[in-house]
């Protein structure tokens, strides 16, 4: 073991570190998986995506993950497994990204894993007072480690939640380092599976940055368009452009309680899903509204709730990433509705808005060795604290 230790103190003292971080999101298409050379920490972190990539999964890979995504009652054999071969498979995508780039593993110092979320269960969702935050990620960060043979960081929500966070987002952290400015007040959108952003006052107004979830993003567009499709998701947004929207289920979907939460606060699919959608259009009895316009509407309920959260700010411009940045009907409606707002892509601050987010977790890896918690700046509503478990190859 002093072996290992030993050699974390080696990484820990190095001018700039290799970092391979990875994340696999709600909208279970794929692996992103983001080679970072990072050097320095806090403050004076400093991060470059050198190759990015994105592994998808095949059809199997994701049925066997739907079996226990966002679920209150699954086969515990079936999770148990799940948490094992995720594991090993994200190792074995991590070996066959680094013979793509033609990079060896011993060249890597470490690897940011991030898991798959199949449950996130905040207090608030659950309302149970006397229970704890909680959140569920399955990958093994020992089986990552063995599989790719590269020392793995990893469970970095487990650590925020023990820090008394509700363990999202976490991109926050990464966020404040990396994107804040001297005179911009800046919102980081990330329209994932659920939408959340960063507020980044400027420098000179004093203020603490703070990050929350505002609802779903592509979550409800994915799962409907799935269902009625057969389509992973809505390419383009063709289909929705074809539709219009509803403007009762529009209103209906909008009054639900989480929308009245105050900032900061975290959402996921277990809340915002096609069950909740069908109660809806069964309440007001809009069981036949076309496929296309029901897109339409989840586009403009997307956009109009990520707004109305960024409209409570001061920000001055917005940058985002992820699947929905992809999506020009959801952006229109977002610029639309921030009349005077700059919003542009993370690319204008020299980011991949695809490979942000496990650029983050590599980030978040890199603190976890070379960090000091204590050091960094304050942010509202979440706590300091080093995140991630360390697991070895051997």
């Amino acid at each position: 073991m002093l072996q290992h230790i030993q050699k974390l103190a080696v990484i820990a003292e190095k001018p700039v570190r290799r970092i391979v971080g990875l994340m696999s999101g709600t909208s279970l298409d794929g692996l992103d998986i983001a080679l970072c050379e990072i050097s320095g920490s806090g403050a004076q972190t400093t991060l470059k995506v050198t190759a990015f990539l994105t592994t998808p999964y095949n059809d199997q890979q994701k049925q066997s993950i739907k079996q226990v995504f966002a679920k209150k009652q699954v086969d515990l054999q079936t999770l148990c497994l799940l948490n094992a071969s995720i594991g090993t498979l994200h190792g074995h995508m991590v070996r066959d990204a680094l013979e793509h780039w033609q990079i060896s593993a011993d060249s890597i110092d470490l690897v940011a894993s991030h898991g798959q979320t199949v449950f996130h269960a905040p207090r608030s969702f659950h309302g149970i007072c006397e229970q704890p935050n909680a959140t569920l990620q399955l990958g093994d960060g020992d089986h990552v480690a063995r599989a790719c043979g590269i020392t793995t960081v990893c469970d970095f929500r487990q650590r925020q939640i023990a820090a008394g966070g509700e363990g999202a987002p976490l991109v926050v952290y990464g966020d404040n380092l990396l994107f804040s400015s001297e005179t911009e007040n800046r919102i980081l959108l990330n329209i994932g599976g659920i939408a959340n952003f960063t507020y980044l006052p400027a420098h000179s107004v004093k203020a603490a940055p703070y990050c929350t979830d505002v609802g779903p993003g592509n979550t409800l567009l994915d799962a409907y368009c799935q269902r009625a499709f057969n389509l992973d998701y809505d390419k383009d947004a063709k289909l929705a452009s074809r539709g219009k929207v509803n403007r009762r289920l529009l209103d209906d979907l909008m009054s639900h309680s989480f929308f009245q939460q105050a900032f900061p606060k975290t959402t996921g699919p277990e809340l915002f899903n096609l069950a909740l959608l069908d109660a809806k259009q069964a309440a007001l009895g809009l069981q036949g509204v076309s496929h296309e316009d029901i897109l339409a509407t989840l586009t403009q309920f997307s956009a109009h709730t990520i707004c109305d959260a960024i409209k409570t700010t001061k920000a001055n411009a917005v940058y985002v990433s992820g699947g929905g940045a992809l999506n020009p009907l959801m952006m229109a409606k977002i610029s639309e509705q921030l009349p005077g707002m700059k919003v542009a892509t993370t690319d204008a601050l020299g980011m991949d808005g695809n490979a942000k987010e496990a650029a983050l977790f590599a980030l978040l890896a890199n603190e976890c060795i070379a960090g000091n918690a204590s050091a960094s700046p304050t942010i509202a509503g979440m706590p300091l604290t080093s995140m991630g478990k360390i697991c070895f190859p051997e």
